[in-house]
């Protein structure tokens, strides 16, 4: 039998009100408990404001069916009500026309739409069903107040079919005329109204392929529940099979508050990577960025526990043409030959750490607010210590989604660790809720100090006593957490989406992607997106000298017992211990937790591991692993240049470098360009000869002389308006933790 299983989920309607309830839903006699949120959301440009009460029903709650006319409700609620051996009721016939006693049409033809809409919802709240499969009108959702009443009765089930095939339908059923379409109104205009309404009222998506058969659909619908209802949460990759089934759920939000498992492993979903159709990704192919992010992520993440309401909202913050250069977000351009570039850097810090960083913050303020405000009033200082990119991309996402919040953020950073642009980036950030400390230090005496911090009992009691304060670790930011992966397999799939559309490719045909490879993320985004159905053929993991990971590749072994990182000029990939590793041994071994504690574990003690036999034959069917050296670099950013015109920062010139060696000329490789050039611009300059040119120059002179060689790409805006501000938000600190405690005390006033 399914488990019970007590979850939250949030209803959001067009006017941006919800009132939620809580329900039972049962399938094919399986029980199955959910706890749902009372909530009124007032959403305004700055804040939201929730308020939570909880109600708890009893009673099997209902399937409502919504979508529009001709998607195939009716005959969709009957099938399921067979196989699932409930009532069903359809609302035009079995409530509307024995309650008027005329046919719909000719009650539409009385009333005039406005006034239909008002008397269609004044009867779908006479309704009394429990446990049953309710087919809803075409324009049930068009009355708000009516629909938060039916909505609070069960799962509301969008059957998402495409619009071709809906006028194709209506048209057979000479239908050329519905509910709110004035004459001379095509009717294709009606229904892109009526999905914008659709989207704002639904539990769970149903992605219905081009002229799929209400049969296939009805399965839809029942798989979704089925995976609602035997949804574990996230485990960790350390933990027993024998505990999953056993163990309370734990939701998104909880690991996004925890970072990682309480067992020193990483969490992972529970159930399996759910793999979309070929039809199903067909209906992606043409949208916008932020719309695939939400088919995507909502196949992802249970509604329970990010209501794809709220994620709709999220995601609009995210990814929108403020914030990003690019009207395409992350667009695929041809370089030369079969090799594309997805270009990763028209985020407001030119950094792929934007795509994750413009929707974590926003994402984890949620998480709190539903697991720790709602039990108290507390506040958050997130410390965050970087030796690079992460750092201004935590500044500028929290900045931007979190300020007011009560969420804070102080990053320390070694003031002659990182690069001058890097420095430049952070130091310009403003905004109430975050703070740059410089250290007059290295990157590990700014971690200890991080570490030293959440172990100061003084300086927790001091901050709970002085504005409720807590402190919490990077969980935010680490790319180790699953909330950072999320964004990460949205990229990967819309870069083969893009050549889809620009028709380089048939949706199916496979592709290589070869990605700038350090803690295993981004190529691990890539592994998921192959396990979702996208037809990556290899996935090429490229090094730069810091290479554990094309040794590990290539012999099965994990070994740094004598190495040190190397300081080279892709510094985001300067890495030797790829966390997210763990991740990917996990899966291919089929989930086996003890091999992974067995590997980490020794990896933590003995500083190496290995794997062999069929694991090792499986990674390297799915991975290869190449690397490049510090001059291969400097001679592949000159190279591109040369033949192409196109002017890659020393990350992407590695994957270039290493796309070359395995290059298959028959097959497409999408290259991840994870950086904008002008980052780097003192290394790229020298690549291209003018190391005398530069000496003695500003980084501002720097930008106009790069600006002036290329305008492929073109320079990043944001980037050099950084550059060219003064410093407003730094402080440089001695190397002593008292200044840093000094410091933490200060800012929690600015909160």
């Amino acid at each position: 039998m399914l488990s019970t299983l007590k979850t939250s989920i949030i209803w959001r309607f067009l006017n941006e009100t919800k009132a939620i309830t809580t329900t039972t839903i049962s399938v094919n006699n399986y029980q199955h408990r959910r706890r749902l949120n009372t909530t009124t959301r007032i959403f305004s440009d700055r804040e939201s404001v929730t308020l939570t009460t909880a109600k708890q029903w009893t009673h099997s709650s209902n399937i409502i069916l919504m979508g529009s006319p001709g998607s195939g409700k009716s005959t969709v609620a009957r099938i399921l009500a067979k196989k699932l051996n409930k009532p069903s009721i359809d609302i035009d016939n079995d409530i509307l026309e024995p309650m008027w006693g005329v046919k719909i049409s000719e009650k539409l033809k009385e009333k005039g739409s406005k006034h239909f809409i008002e008397e269609e919802g004044k009867a779908l709240m006479t309704v009394k069903a429990e446990n049953s499969i309710i087919s809803l009108t075409g324009s049930n959702p068009l009355h708000d107040e009516a629909m938060r009443y039916i909505a609070n009765t069960g799962y509301v089930i969008f059957l998402d079919y495409p619009a071709k095939g809906i006028l194709q339908r209506l048209h057979k059923m000479k239908i050329d005329r519905i509910v709110g379409q004035e004459i001379g109104t095509p009717l294709t205009d009606i229904l892109e109204h009526r999905q914008m309404t659709y989207e704002q009222a639904y539990d769970i998506r149903i992605l219905c392929e081009e002229n799929e058969s209400p049969e296939s659909v009805s399965e839809k619908v029942i798989e979704a529940l089925a995976v609602l209802e035997e949804d574990q949460g996230y485990v960790s990759t350390r933990q027993d099979k024998d505990s999953v089934s056993v163990q309370e759920r734990t939701s998104l939000g909880e690991i996004l508050l925890q970072g990682l498992a309480p067992d020193g492993g990483l969490y992972v979903p529970a159930l399996q990577i759910p793999c979309l159709s070929k039809g199903e990704w067909s209906r992606l192919v043409n949208m916008s960025y932020r719309d695939r992010a939400l088919r995507i992520m909502e196949r992802l993440i249970n509604p329970c526990d990010l209501h794809p309401s709220k994620l709709r909202l999220f995601l609009e913050r995210a990814y929108n043409n403020e914030t990003f250069s690019h009207e395409k977000i992350f667009p695929v351009r041809h370089l030369k030959d079969n090799h594309f570039l997805l270009e990763l850097f028209h985020g407001p810090t030119a950094s792929f750490k934007d795509a994750a960083l413009q929707l974590m913050p926003q994402m984890f303020v949620d998480a709190l607010r539903h697991n720790e405000f709602k039990t108290d009033s507390s506040r958050y200082i997130i410390l965050v210590a970087t030796s690079g990119d992460t750092g201004s991309a935590v500044l500028d996402g929290f900045r931007r989604h979190a300020e007011g919040s009560g969420v804070g953020v102080i990053v320390l950073f070694p003031e002659h660790g990182i690069s001058e642009v890097q420095r430049l980036q952070m130091t310009a950030m403003s905004g109430g809720n975050v703070q740059v400390l410089g250290i007059d230090g290295d990157f590990d005496l700014c971690q200890g100090m991080v570490k030293r911090a959440f172990q100061d009992q003084d300086l927790a009691s001091w901050l709970s006593n002085n504005g409720n304060f807590r402190l919490r670790y990077k969980n935010a930011a680490n790319s180790i957490t699953w909330g950072r992966l999320l964004p990460q397999i949205v990229f990967q799939v819309s870069g083969y989406l893009d050549l889809v559309e620009q028709k380089v490719i048939s949706l199916g045909d496979e592709v290589d992607v070869c990605i700038p490879t350090g803690n295993f993320g981004n190529i691990l985004g890539a592994f998921y997106a192959q396990a979702m159905g996208i037809p990556f053929r290899r996935l090429v993991c490229a090094s730069n000298a810091n290479n554990t990971l094309t040794e590990f590749i290539n012999s099965g072994v994990y070994d740094i017992r004598s190495r040190q990182i190397q300081k080279t000029q892709s510094p985001a990939i300067d890495i030797l211990k790829a966390s997210n590793l763990e991740r990917f041994i996990y899966h291919k071994s089929d989930r086996d937790s003890q091999l992974v504690r067995k590997c980490f574990k020794e990896l933590e003690e003995n500083q190496c591991f290995e794997v062999s036999g069929q694991l090792l034959e499986d990674i390297q069917k799915s991975l290869v692993g190449k690397w490049c050296s510090e001059a291969e670099c400097v001679n592949t950013i000159k190279n591109c240049f040369e033949t192409t015109g196109y002017l890659l920062d020393p990350h992407t010139a590695i994957a270039k470098f290493v796309a070359d060696l395995v290059n298959d000329v028959d097959v497409p490789m999408i290259i991840n360009a994870t950086a904008h050039y002008s980052k780097f611009a003192p290394q790229v300059l020298r690549a291209l000869g003018h190391k005398k040119d530069i000496k003695d120059k500003s980084m501002s002179e720097l930008f106009d002389m790069a600006s002036k060689i290329t305008d492929s790409p073109s320079m990043h805006s944001r980037l050099k308006e950084y550059i060219k501000s003064s410093d407003v938000n730094e402080k440089v600190l001695k190397p002593n933790y008292e200044d840093v405690e000094r410091a933490i005390k200060i800012f929690s006033h600015k909160i």
